[in-house]
């Protein structure tokens, strides 16, 4: 009797695990629940699909053990996921900024290099199959170990409402009945977690492994833009510059991060905002929390003083705005200088220190005042999940279900922006796939 494989959830990660554990021998089937797959892959990186990063490593990641992470990413590193891309027909191209994209610059040919590579590999592919319960059996050489009951969802419209009851902490599953069942040896849940909802990922699989008896690290969104009510972004909406964001607890520093910070009508987007997020998210409740901005990354108000008074001594007639026009957009240094009561055509020697200060102040910890962020249906990612604790590193099987896997957003971690969410899908994809498959294949010989 043939032994069986099925993967829930048709991402990244889904598809790699699908792709793996085929060709370890086993026969598999991948269910996803959305009728259109790979929706999630199509809109990454603005559509041309950031596949991974130059280099990449447990630092680039948040969430649990960073030891378990390492351990994952060694199985397949990132160097080994570029190569095994252009394998399938995935020709690649570095940027400047360290991250690798297809030659195409088409999310695309991303996808259908792994359909592709599935269906070659003997995949059964099912669309729009929801699983909404898992059965765990014994198991035998007449009987399959789980059962998988399914909703069929014909169209994509039954994605499109919100995920608001899965803001609780309690994760029920679905209140449909299957409407079909299917056996299964082993079952790796790929189902990512609450990003981009409308895509699929509309919690059940949080579901799924709870009612399985697993535990999770609250889900919070990660890689989403930030809400403000902040002046700023009337008067410089629009702009983009480079930008330090930190967030303070209790008066202290917690963490810096620096990188793109686009200015909008709502609050704050670009590169900086988003890695920023969760941790913001993370910190609700903790006394002090604020965010900071520097314009002028890497300076600090000594250092930003005494190039000040440098420059006031070398150049008598240098104007406030000639001196920052330098460093970043006039654009913003008007608007700065106008919340610092400065006038941007004075000479820096005569702008008075309290004035002075206070421009100082506005350049490199200029407050921002954050209400909150734009939630799961802009996050790129989600952070929480499974508790990893619970599922062997060395394999991603759970620790709680002999032979059920665990692998991509679905668990507790999450990477920064840069393509270290999709090597996650690659590697962790990689791990599950090649042990739930080598285990049934090993099983029915």
């Amino acid at each position: 009797m043939s032994r069986t494989v099925a993967v829930v959830g048709a991402g990244a990660a889904g598809l790699t695990a699908a792709l793996r554990a085929a060709e370890a021998g086993a026969s598999v089937t991948l269910l996803n629940a959305h009728p259109r797959i790979g929706l999630k892959i199509l809109m990454s990186g603005g559509t041309r699909c950031n596949v991974t990063h130059r280099e990449v490593d447990e630092r680039d990641f948040s969430g649990g053990s960073r030891a378990f992470v390492r351990r994952v990413l060694r199985a397949f590193s990132a160097e080994q996921a570029r190569a095994w891309l252009e394998s399938l027909g995935v020709g690649l191209k570095l940027e400047d900024t360290g991250k690798y994209f297809p030659v195409t610059d088409n999310a695309q040919s991303v996808l259908d290099a792994l359909m592709g590579a599935v269906e070659r590999a003997g995949v059964s592919v099912v669309a729009g199959a929801r699983v909404v319960r898992i059965e765990v059996g014994e198991g035998s050489q007449e009987s399959a170990r789980f059962r998988l009951g399914i909703q069929r969802i014909r169209e994509s419209a039954a994605f499109a409402s919100s995920v608001s009851r899965y803001a609780l902490e309690q994760w029920p599953l679905p209140a449909v009945e299957p409407e079909e069942w299917i056996d299964a040896d082993a079952v790796i849940l790929a189902t990512g977690g609450l990003s981009f909802p409308r895509t699929g990922s509309d919690g059940t699989g949080y579901a799924l492994a709870t009612a399985l008896g697993h535990t999770l690290e609250p889900p919070v969104p990660a890689l989403t833009p930030l809400a403000a009510e902040d002046p700023l972004c009337t008067t410089a909406q629009g702009l983009t510059l480079e930008a330090e964001l930190s967030l303070w607890l209790e008066g202290r520093r917690e963490l810096a991060i620096q990188g793109s910070l686009l200015i909008a009508h709502f609050g704050y987007s670009g590169p900086a905002a988003l890695d920023l997020s969760r941790h913001w998210l993370r910190a609700e409740g903790r006394k002090g929390r604020a965010v900071t901005a520097s314009f002028l990354p890497g300076e600090r108000q000594e250092t930003l003083r005494g190039r000040w008074v440098a420059a006031a001594a070398a150049e008598p007639k240098l104007s406030v705005r000639r001196f920052l026009d330098r460093s970043i957009p006039d654009r913003l240094v008007g608007v700065l200088c106008a919340e610092a009561e400065v006038d941007p055509s004075r000479a820096l020697g005569q702008v008075e220190r309290v004035r002075r200060e206070a421009m100082i102040d506005r350049l490199v910890a200029r407050p921002l005042p954050i209400t909150g962020t734009l939630g799961y249906e802009k996050a790129e990612v989600t952070a929480g999940g499974v508790r990893l604790d619970e599922v062997d590193p060395s394999t991603l099987e759970s620790r709680k279900v002999p032979g059920l896997y665990l692998c991509g957003e679905i668990l507790d971690v999450d990477g920064r922006l840069g393509g270290f969410n999709f090597q996650w899908s690659w590697s962790s994809g990689t791990v599950a796939g090649r042990a739930a498959g080598e285990v049934v294949s090993f099983a029915s010989h």
